[in-house]
């Protein structure tokens, strides 16, 4: 199960290297506004994802001019946010993305895009950076699925991130 595990995740890895490069490229680009600015980048990250939060303020390279995100109130329009959140349609992650709106705060998703009916952070982020994660990733003899690792797709990505915005930050320097 290992072996086919491995192979599960290279695979997803992949797929997100190779369709969500612009993406990661423009929210990057949308992120790096706020240290380019006065303002700050803010993550938050709902349920598991927490650990993208921890390892983006916490980790052994930090994201410079990262901030753990508390509320609206204190953001301002130099501000970008990054929110995860395992699916696009969790509605705690969608009422923060329509109170952004509504501030006129631009903001970055990472998620897993489940396609379902409603209301979508696709259709409300800046910038939306699919996990393709939506089920696990292995089946089961009794014909179930486990391995959903979510945090790993969204760790990933974070790091795509990363990597993008001190390259956009070396260029202003």
């Amino acid at each position: 199960m290992q072996k086919m595990f491995t192979t599960q995740l290279t695979g997803l890895f992949k797929r997100i290297f190779e369709k969500e490069e612009l993406n990661i490229e423009d929210g990057a680009r949308a992120l790096a506004q706020a240290p380019v600015g006065e303002g700050r980048i803010y993550i938050k990250g709902f349920k598991e994802m927490e650990g993208v939060v921890l390892e983006a303020l916490e980790g052994a390279e930090p994201l410079k001019s990262a901030c753990r995100f508390e509320s609206v109130e204190m953001l301002t329009n130099a501000d970008r946010v990054l929110l995860i959140t395992r699916f696009a349609n969790d509605e705690e992650a969608l009422l923060l993305g329509e109170n952004l709106v509504e501030q006129n705060i631009p903001f970055v998703v990472i998620a897993g895009d489940n396609k379902a009916e409603g209301k979508s952070l696709a259709d409300l982020a800046d910038v939306f950076i699919q996990t393709y994660l939506i089920k696990p990733l292995l089946p089961t003899e009794d014909g179930t699925r486990v391995g959903f690792p979510s945090l790993l797709a969204a760790l990933y990505i974070y790091f795509s991130l990363k990597f993008t915005i001190e390259d956009i930050l070396e260029e202003y320097e």
